[in-house]
């Protein structure tokens, strides 16, 4: 392993994350992200090539725009540092080229997906189905027996893992009407099980519902909390009627289980992977 090369695997990294940024906000826009210049969303100003590098070009403005002084989102650096710190995670794994850029950009896209639902608390079917044929892909080239021994035992049961999964939420969708769950939500799950298998896939839905009921709870309760100070205000109060955004615990769901082996199923977890 040459862990000479992490710091330029990780600015890599946050240049893709830079796209990845253009890509969450002109998504269904109506724009392109490979066409236009990057400008200021306050005042229209286009941005210069100093003011495009990823994490260093925020902080040397100190978020704020050089024209107009408008607050910037803190997005912009929080996707660059991701995206690099996804990077040097995968290069860590050693995996072949191939795979590598599978992985890639399963996890782009993976994080893409995260940051768009928490924005529109919507998953877009397109970058649904990049993902779910992403992993579809490298489930197949991922076979050591060439893409007929997928529906051989026991590699069938990853083929049908991404079905499996997907059923309890299309259920939940039907039955509710949508008002229980949103059905991109099982259009996530179908690429989880092709990504990760019937069994780890599994545990990372547990999982995510573990994590999401957690952060609810912690939420409403420091709502408490914060309600005991007189001079205190709440904008928006979360309640157990309130819809949050599920796809991105499903994500970190992903990613956790993904770098730890973690299996609820047979208690298993490998916390180093990469090595």
């Amino acid at each position: 392993m040459n862990f000479f090369v992490l710091p330029f695997t990780f600015i890599f990294g946050t240049i893709i994350g830079s796209f990845l940024n253009v890509v969450i906000y002109r998504y269904n826009s109506g724009t392109s992200p490979l066409t236009g210049r990057s400008h200021c969303f306050s005042c229209g100003k286009t941005l210069s090539w100093r003011e495009l590098f990823p994490l260093v070009s925020f902080l040397v403005a100190r978020g704020r725009c050089a024209k107009c002084s408008v607050r910037l989102s803190w997005q912009y650096p929080i996707v660059e540092a991701l995206s690099g710190a996804i990077f040097v995670a995968v290069f860590l794994l050693e995996k072949p080229v191939p795979e590598t850029m599978f992985l890639l950009a399963v996890f782009s896209t993976l994080l893409v997906i995260a940051v768009y639902d928490l924005r529109h608390q919507i998953i877009p079917d397109g970058l649904a189905v990049f993902f779910a044929v992403a992993s579809l892909g490298l489930f197949f080239w991922t076979l050591p027996g060439g893409y007929r021994e997928a529906f051989r035992f026991p590699y069938y049961w990853s083929l049908i893992a991404g079905p499996m999964l997907f059923f309890p939420f299309w259920a939940l969708w039907f039955v509710s009407k949508g008002k229980w769950i949103g059905l991109g939500d099982g259009k996530l799950a179908l690429g989880i099980g092709w990504f990760l298998g019937a069994t780890l896939g599994g545990s990372a839905i547990m999982l995510a519902f573990w994590i999401g009921a957690a952060w609810a709870l912690a939420i409403m309760g420091w709502q408490k909390v914060i309600l005991l100070v007189p001079s205190a205000h709440v904008k928006k109060k979360l309640s157990m009627k309130s819809e949050i955004p599920f796809g991105p615990f499903l994500i970190l769901a992903v990613f956790i289980v993904y770098f730890t082996r973690v299996n609820f199923f047979d208690g298993t977890i490998n916390f180093f992977t990469f090595l």
